[in-house]
């Protein structure tokens, strides 16, 4: 379908806020938000997404509570133990976003397999952003391209946005076309700052757990009709 978006990142939060709300824990928010997830990943699969990017945990996460933080490296095992199965039988591609040696052996273990394993899948691309943060990953590009146009001889005018994109976290992928962030709060919190340059901007009211497949064709239909009215 013309305009339609190939490729959707979600900041997924308010997951907290929603455990709170109920009278749960934040961790239970964060439970909620995982299971979520699976969800929304359903949904970008039937409405023919072929990227999806999650943020699932930043780099700046690491100053919340101890006990927090621990928890939350410990869901992207209990996750993909859960879920890996159906990953692999509908045909999705798990990928990872971020700074994978910084995290606990055994969620980069448990990571490390999902994307091992589904490589070969041919459907829809997951892209969790593990440990990510925008700032720091144009800053290890540069460091790479410069290293690279050194040990070259590559002159600094020759170099272009190509050369420093190869370096990103995201370079086998597009960038995306929409941006949703839940939760009530509009900023994009060190997220694809470079691959967000022309990207639609959506924030929603709507708390992580309780964002619905309905929500979600919502947005995508509006950015098909207005990119239809533009053309």
């Amino acid at each position: 379908m013309v305009n339609f978006p190939k490729h959707i990142a979600i900041i997924m939060d308010g997951n907290g806020r929603w455990g709170k709300s109920r009278g749960l824990t934040r961790s239970e928010g964060h439970y909620a938000g995982s299971q979520a997830m699976e969800k929304i990943i359903d949904a970008s699969n039937e409405l023919g997404i072929r990227y999806l990017t999650l943020y699932a945990f930043s780099s700046e996460n690491w100053n919340r509570p101890k006990e927090e933080v621990n928890y939350l490296m410990r869901l992207p095992i209990r996750f993909f133990k859960q879920k890996l199965p159906k990953f692999i039988e509908r045909n999705i591609r798990i990928m990872v976003s971020g700074d994978i040696e910084g995290l606990p052996n055994t969620t980069k273990e448990v990571v490390l397999r999902a994307v091992h394993e589904t490589e070969n899948n041919t459907g829809l691309v997951v892209n969790f952003a593990l440990n990510y943060g925008g700032r720091m990953e144009i800053l290890n590009a540069v460091q790479k391209l410069i290293h690279e146009a050194q040990l070259k001889g590559i002159e600094p005018d020759r170099l272009d946005e190509s050369y420093l994109m190869k370096y990103l976290y995201t370079s086998n992928l597009p960038d995306p076309d929409i941006i949703i962030r839940t939760g009530g709060e509009c900023r994009i919190s060190n997220f694809l700052l470079w691959q967000a340059a022309s990207a639609d901007l959506v924030f929603s009211n709507t708390y992580f757990p309780d964002f619905t497949k309905e929500e979600l064709e919502e947005i995508v239909n509006e950015y098909h009709v207005r990119l239809s009215n533009i053309s």
